[in-house]
């Protein structure tokens, strides 16, 4: 039996943000996990299923694949049945969701809240043209980001100074409460979950151990890339709190339109306008392509909208596949304007062609009387 398509196991659009992907997982997840449903083996399947999905769609290099070659793209890595986690139901979508829920319902993220939390990701948005979408390109970025205090080193304590130990959570960064039957932990109220308490913050970053600042990244675009692609740079988000990792950076990929060219998939489309006579008569045109003009022949009696196949100049895999191809669109133009001498020239081209000229208008009428008499 065929896959379902991720999005649709999901229930998000194909243009979902993280955000959205990650939200519509865990309510699934939730609702299908084998402890909720113990023996139900439909939802044990179902909860294979939307983790599979999620596997795919969380990861960006994964989803762009995913997004340009669906489920043959993948090749059976990341979205193949056993791509969603190791052991059955382990791995890092469970381990997002309840990381999230448990710490959602109970006060806090409590393996985020203590000390070491991750920095935040960053999006940035780079526009890039035609040609470079289609050969690729080394470019620099800068990222407005936060960076690790250097007068502090990035603990957030004054110079010769060190935060303390927390005396209420000693250092757990985490407190234990008794409601009822039930022990629950939430974030120390003291130390605001750091585990540590600074006494004397750092008079640059204000004792947060980071400062405003950008970076300059290199860059490399692959070839084939399109509006909507994203590429994932890891560690490259804003710096963690209290020496935690720090986030990653997401460039999302617009490519600007072309004068002469449009994409559709990995073929190039290029539509030319020709006269009426060159259609009739036949010629040679110069077409453009990306890197060069190529010589093409028009058979005469050329029909508005034929199209001619300039084989592999089109946009690449981002597998590294073959090139798709350049498809040049004939359109017949009609003169708007004419002189006299050039009406009575075609009207005397219509009197003496007839309907011979004109074989597909012929069958067309002939239909119209077979269908109407």
């Amino acid at each position: 039996m065929s896959k379902r398509d991720y999005y649709e196991v999901l229930g998000v659009h194909r243009n979902a943000s993280d955000t959205e992907i990650k939200k519509a997982y865990r309510k699934l997840a939730i609702k299908f996990h084998p402890d909720k449903n113990s023996g139900d083996r439909a939802a044990e399947d179902k909860f294979k299923e939307i983790s599979e999905a999620y596997s795919v769609l969380s990861d960006t290099q994964q989803r762009v694949i995913y997004d340009q070659y669906g489920h043959a793209g993948l090749n059976g890595g990341g979205g193949g049945g056993g791509g969603y986690s190791t052991g059955g139901f382990g791995g890092t979508p469970f381990e997002d969701l309840f990381g999230d829920i448990f710490g959602d319902i109970f006060g806090g993220r409590s393996s985020q809240r203590g000390r070491g939390r991750r920095g935040d990701d960053l999006r940035y948005n780079l526009s890039i043209r035609f040609e470079e979408a289609a050969f690729g390109l080394e470019t620099k970025i800068q990222i407005p980001r936060y960076q690790s205090c250097e007068t502090c080193d990035g603990l957030g304590a004054k110079p010769g100074t060190t935060p303390r130990v927390c005396p209420t959570c000693q250092g757990a960064g985490q407190v234990r409460i008794q409601q009822g039957y039930f022990s629950l932990t939430r974030p120390c109220p003291d130390c605001q979950g750091e585990g540590q308490i600074i006494d004397q913050p750092c008079e640059e970053c204000h004792g947060s151990g980071r400062v405003r600042g950008k970076r300059t990244l290199s860059l490399k675009i692959p070839a084939g890339v399109e509006t909507g692609s994203r590429l994932k740079l890891s560690g490259e988000g804003d710096p963690g709190l209290s020496g935690g990792p720090p986030g990653d950076l997401y460039v999302v990929i617009s490519v600007q339109e072309h004068p002469l060219f449009r994409r559709d998939g990995q073929d190039i489309i290029c539509e030319i306008p020709i006269s009426f006579t060159q259609a009739a008569l036949g010629c040679e045109l110069e077409v453009p392509t990306l890197t060069e003009k190529i010589s093409v022949k028009v058979t005469p009696g050329t029909q508005s909208g034929k199209v001619i196949k300039l084989q592999g100049y089109g946009f690449p895999s981002l597998q590294g596949y073959a090139r798709g191809d350049q498809l040049v669109v004939l359109r017949v133009e009609v003169p708007t304007s004419l002189t006299d001498r050039q009406k009575e020239l075609l009207e005397e081209f219509a009197r003496e062609g007839g309907e011979e000229l004109h074989p597909m208008g012929k069958t067309f009428f002939d239909k119209v009387k077979e269908l109407f008499g």
